[in-house]
């Protein structure tokens, strides 16, 4: 009988940009230099999985330049295949600035990813066959509010993975400089009604959808809401929930010296992902919460670790993450 083991544990899809950064004390109107390093929430994840040995695919787009060459050769040194990368010729790569600071300023960030290559991708580009040769699509809220391309391109990915018996994964992340919240609800709904993996934090469940319960409760009532097989909402510095419809699991954040704050989230995400695949949600809840405190002390938005090193981390943490 022929294999039909999918090709890949992990698929996503969505924009991965270039983050230029100056350290904490240096202003970016006087900067001299500037950190280069790939980003994109999609992508931080497909790198995560793939460093901690899962088979992970980014099937997204990328200009046709050094810059687009740059990220992917990041994304390949992480492990992830790239063969359902679109490439695109006389685009642009996404961009965004942060100037590090530490109090009384807060850190700053500005975005410069107006008619990226990804904000282009049209359905007919995707290369489907790869993306859904999974046993798990990963997308995020942010692809669908990049342009009405992009939310395209969400729909049918969702529509094609439910029609192919393929479990979805779909992180919230709203982003308030891409849409308002009226209209990040009313797109998101249909997108998440149903996926096997939903993820939310707190602050978005009330944003989006007016659920202010304390977090047990919200929790509990954004998945049953949503229909979601296994809702996880993270709770800031408290740590993580789950409900997987019959227990609201509680894991309790690990403790970090925070050197680098963009990427936790994918990484929490990720640590989850990784027990979901190994039928194991505590694990995946322990995993996601070192993971995160992890991201929090590296500098950039892709996780660089080892399965090794995470399973070190785990045992170093016991007491806080019994």
């Amino acid at each position: 009988m022929p294999d039909t083991t999918p090709r890949f544990e992990i698929t996503t899809i969505g924009e991965t940009m270039l983050r230029l950064s100056v350290p904490a004390g240096v202003r970016l109107e006087s900067a001299l230099h500037l950190d280069v390093r790939p980003g994109g929430a999609e992508s931080n994840v497909a790198a995560l999985l793939a460093r901690l040995g899962r088979r992970a695919a980014w099937c997204g787009a990328l200009p046709a330049t050094a810059l687009g060459r740059l990220a992917a050769n990041h994304l390949r040194m992480a492990g992830v295949n790239l063969d359902g990368v679109y490439w695109c010729d006389g685009a642009r790569m996404g961009l965004y600035f942060v100037e590090f600071a530490t109090p009384p300023r807060p850190t700053q960030v500005i975005y410069d990813r107006a008619a990226s290559c990804v904000a282009q991708l049209t359905p007919t580009a995707v290369a489907w066959n790869h993306l859904l040769d999974t046993r798990l699509l990963h997308l995020t809220g942010i692809t669908p509010a990049l342009s009405a391309s992009s939310h395209a391109v969400t729909v049918e990915a969702i529509a094609r993975a439910r029609a192919a018996g393929i479990a979805v994964s779909f992180d919230i992340n709203y982003r308030a400089r891409l849409w308002g919240t009226t209209e990040a609800a009313a797109a998101l709904t249909p997108l998440i009604t149903g996926v096997d993996l939903l993820f939310c934090s707190q602050a978005d469940a009330h944003r989006l959808f007016g659920i202010a319960d304390a977090a047990e409760d919200a929790v509990v009532r954004l998945g049953d809401q949503m229909r979601a097989a296994i809702t996880v909402m993270s709770i800031g510095a408290e740590g993580v929930l789950a409900w997987d419809g019959d227990v609201v699991h509680r894991q309790p954040a690990v403790p970090a010296v925070v050197i680098d704050r963009p990427g936790a989230g994918d990484a929490l995400a990720a640590g989850v992902i990784q027990g979901w695949l190994a039928g194991d949600l505590a694990a995946g809840l322990r995993y996601g919460v070192t993971l995160a405190a992890l991201a929090l002390s590296q500098h950039g938005d892709m996780v660089v670790t080892t399965p090794a090193e995470l399973e070190q981390l785990l045992g170093d943490n016991d007491a806080i993450l019994r």
